[in-house]
């Protein structure tokens, strides 16, 4: 469905074939101003998922304020990615532990949780109101996260050396571009887009944090912003800790998650 419809379907609880199949009909007063302030706000620029207060990830229905960063299609690939490597690493997934950095709405990890029910699954953000929808998301979705609230892994109540893999959509775009993105963006929480001068910020820290965490033989998994794979490759590099394995792109060809194995 295009937008105009995702919107008056959503608003007058009805399939799209009934929508044009009652095209003739009259709305009552509040259907039509609810419907006017929606386009309205869309018109301006905020994006549809926060007017609705929902979007889909992964098949899954999932609540979005402008609290979090609305989930991406991309963003799909590294679950994909990560149930993978789950799989290769313990096939059953029986008590692999995994944590998600920055989880935001909590798309990633509540998908994980979905696709992997035998998993002890963390997931760690900043910010409150983001863990708060992440919350609702993991109760909507009838699956158990153990949700913390930390910076990255600054609060993280976990032992040394205990996680299978950890993974990141972390935010990758530079500080100077952020102003030049389309309008829609600027409705998006700050803190989930900037990445620091170069867009780097995050990696360096969570490529040198996540290796006391990880087993030996573990994978830290991240999606990766446009063109940043050879710095990426170069933070991995000095780190000493990890090996690079696999690097998968997305819908467009272009490099969106990185694998890393943990060795030493």
């Amino acid at each position: 469905m295009n937008e105009a419809e995702l919107l008056f379907t959503e608003i007058l609880d009805c399939s799209k074939f009934s929508l044009y199949l009652n095209r003739g009909l009259r709305l009552d007063r509040d259907k039509s101003q609810t419907i006017s302030k929606a386009l309205k706000r869309r018109i301006l620029g905020e994006p549809i998922q926060y007017i609705l207060g929902k979007t889909e990830f992964m098949d899954w229905e999932f609540k979005v304020t402008p609290d979090v960063f609305i989930p991406r299609p991309e963003t799909e690939i590294l679950v994909e990615t990560a149930i993978k490597y789950a799989a290769s690493y313990k096939p059953q997934a029986a008590s692999i532990k995994i944590i998600d950095l920055g989880t935001g709405s909590g798309c990633i990890a509540v998908s994980l949780a979905k696709f992997l029910p035998q998993a002890e699954i963390f997931a760690t953000d900043i910010s409150k109101e983001a863990l708060e929808v992440a919350l609702v998301n993991a109760k909507l979705n009838n699956v158990k996260v153990n949700f913390m609230q930390s910076d990255l892994f600054n609060a993280c109540d976990l032992r040394p050396a205990t996680c299978d893999l950890i993974i990141s959509n972390p935010p990758y775009i530079p500080t100077s571009e952020i102003k030049t993105l389309q309008p829609e963006i600027g409705y998006e929480p700050h803190i989930a887009l900037d990445g620091g001068k170069d867009g780097l910020d995050f990696y360096r820290k969570i490529i040198v944090d996540s290796s006391c965490y990880l087993k030996e033989g573990g994978f830290l998994i991240m999606e990766i912003g446009y063109k940043q794979r050879l710095a990426i490759e170069d933070i991995f590099q000095k780190s000493q800790n990890y090996r690079i394995i696999d690097v998968i792109k997305d819908y467009n060809n272009i490099e969106r998650v990185i694998v890393a194995k943990r060795y030493g």
